[in-house]
């Protein structure tokens, strides 16, 4: 007669908790940052800088980035619902839900400080301010992402900092590295790593 493989009730309850713990941390992380998005973000972003170093004057320099923001802002959000549908994700509730709730801050008083930089004609220093905040924004939400979205946050506090101590006349060229270059880059680790 055959012995039974008796399991004790110790580690059948150890085994079902590692399972409760593990579907819960992944449940926990947002996954639906979009890759693709993110590159087609930066493309924009460099398309504006392009054009937003021939125009005239400073208040359409300004215009011109603040649509660029608004266009971003569409992509992201459409490039976000695609990939939450695709991993049968939900933007507004959990994770998905934290993520946008630690975007909000920075970016509401992003929307305030370009308010007082425009009405005082500081436009030296919005691209920094733009690019801190955004920075600031990306590693708050990103703290309920994957790991990359912190680092690509950080990434863009770093740039923004120098950009606030750098001369007007190379404001394109941190927006075109920030908003551009890095987006494109962090896009594609995004898109590879993490799928779209």
């Amino acid at each position: 007669m055959k012995k039974a493989n008796v399991v004790s009730i110790n580690e059948r309850a150890f085994e079902n908790l590692r399972f409760i713990r593990e579907t819960m941390e992944r449940a926990a992380s947002f996954t639906a940052v979009p890759g693709w998005g993110g590159i087609l973000m930066g493309v924009s972003a460099l398309l504006t800088a392009l054009i937003s170093s021939r125009l005239p004057s400073k208040d359409l320099w300004v215009a011109s980035w603040l649509g660029e923001a608004v266009l971003a802002l569409a992509i992201g959000g459409w490039a976000m619902a695609q990939k939450a549908r695709a991993v049968q994700s939900t933007l507004l509730d959990g994770p998905g839900r934290k993520f946008a709730l630690g975007l909000c801050p920075a970016m509401i008083a992003g929307v305030v400080l370009t308010l007082v930089l425009y009405r005082n004609a500081l436009f030296g220093l919005m691209p920094g301010v733009w690019l801190l905040l955004y920075g600031v924004a990306v590693v708050t939400g990103g703290a309920y992402s994957v790991n990359v979205v912190p680092i690509m946050g950080v990434s863009f506090m770093v740039l923004g900092t120098i950009a606030l101590f750098s001369p007007l006349a190379w404001a394109n060229w941190f927006m075109a590295a920030g908003f551009g270059a890095l987006q494109i880059v962090f896009g594609v680790i995004i898109a590879r790593r993490y799928g779209g």
